[in-house]
């Protein structure tokens, strides 16, 4: 059966290439999912990297949707303790605003950086996402308690309808806020595979009914890399394998390697154990082996829609990557 499939797009800066070239991609591979079939186009946020341009989803959300036109565009995610709630409802009002019916609001509870950097972002707000989330909510559907000391407040502009929420997660503890409060849910799988059967089934086992949504929604986020043999596809991964050790060892101020620096690397053992782990994380073959793959993985999570993202090095190579998996997948 064909499984309906979107884009999570980190905005990688390759090797050789500045951030404007990565923004500039991102742009171009939003056009080419719209035409290839792809139902939403999500944003990440994260900070004090080298290797990532996607600092500021909000503007990356904006510029996607103005050249796009049925996409759905979100954020994947907003990462809400960095961040004022009513800010967040304003800039989401504002994009409702400009792009009525095709926004989508992501949530995230991690900072998407590391400590430091997160504590400059914060600058001593406390951490209490759930707080945060209800005071987001009050804000984008006029609904503030009485007593709350911002009562009188209102997001900006007025009357705009609040877009569809969802929660990320990579633990059971996101599953259970997204069933609590009836929002949809992504359960990142691109980033701790091992919890996901659990929250998925948490998430839907005690969903409740809200005016968000009548039933539960479940995307599972998945890193894939296709190309046309499982040969290539593993050369292409080369560049993943690197790039996510040197994120886990905290070697954030290199660009997105090329496949050739990739292969010429030499792992010491516990940075080849990282490499390993990487490996449980994500995709990578031909069409027929990902679509029998992912496949599988939609049908035992009972996921409603895959959201994809794929670090590689070529941009050609990643929007091939996104062809194969939607002629393999999306029917």
């Amino acid at each position: 059966m064909p499984i309906k499939l979107s884009v999570l797009d980190l905005s990688p800066i390759p090797s050789g290439h500045t951030a404007t070239d990565a923004l500039a991609n991102s742009v171009d591979l939003a056009g080419q999912a719209e035409r290839l079939g792809y139902h939403r186009y999500w944003l990440a946020e994260h900070h004090s990297t080298a290797m990532l341009a996607c600092s500021a989803p909000e503007l990356l959300i904006c510029r996607i949707a103005a050249v796009t036109a049925t996409l759905r565009v979100g954020s994947g995610g907003v990462m809400l303790p960095n961040h004022s709630p009513l800010k967040v409802a304003e800039n989401f009002r504002v994009l409702e605003s400009m792009f009525p019916g095709r926004i989508d609001l992501g949530l995230g509870r991690a900072p998407g950086t590391d400590p430091v950097t997160a504590s400059a972002l914060r600058r001593g707000a406390p951490d209490d996402f759930l707080q945060q989330l209800a005071d987001l909510v009050g804000y984008l559907k006029d609904a503030m308690p009485a007593d709350h000391p911002h009562a009188r407040v209102r997001a900006t502009p007025v009357g705009t309808p609040c877009p569809p929420i969802w929660i990320l997660g990579s633990s059971t503890y996101g599953a259970q806020v997204a069933a609590a409060n009836g929002f949809g849910f992504a359960y990142a799988h691109h980033i701790v595979p091992e919890n996901v059967h659990a929250a998925m089934r948490i998430y839907r086992e005690n969903f409740r009914a809200s005016a968000f949504n009548q039933e539960p929604r479940a995307i599972l986020a998945v890193s894939a890399i296709c190309a046309p043999d499982a040969g290539e596809a593993e050369r292409l991964a080369a560049t993943a394998d690197l790039a996510m050790m040197r994120t886990r060892s905290g070697k954030v101020r290199l660009p997105l390697p090329t496949v050739e620096e990739a292969l010429a690397y030499r792992y010491e053992p516990a940075e080849e154990s990282l490499r390993q782990y990487n490996r449980t994380r994500i995709h990578i073959g031909s069409p027929d082996m990902l679509r029998d793959e992912l496949g599988e993985l939609a049908r035992q999570t009972q996921a409603d829609e895959l959201v994809v993202t794929s670090m590689i090095h070529s941009h050609a190579a990643r929007v091939r990557s996104y062809a194969l998996l939607a002629e393999a997948l999306g029917g």
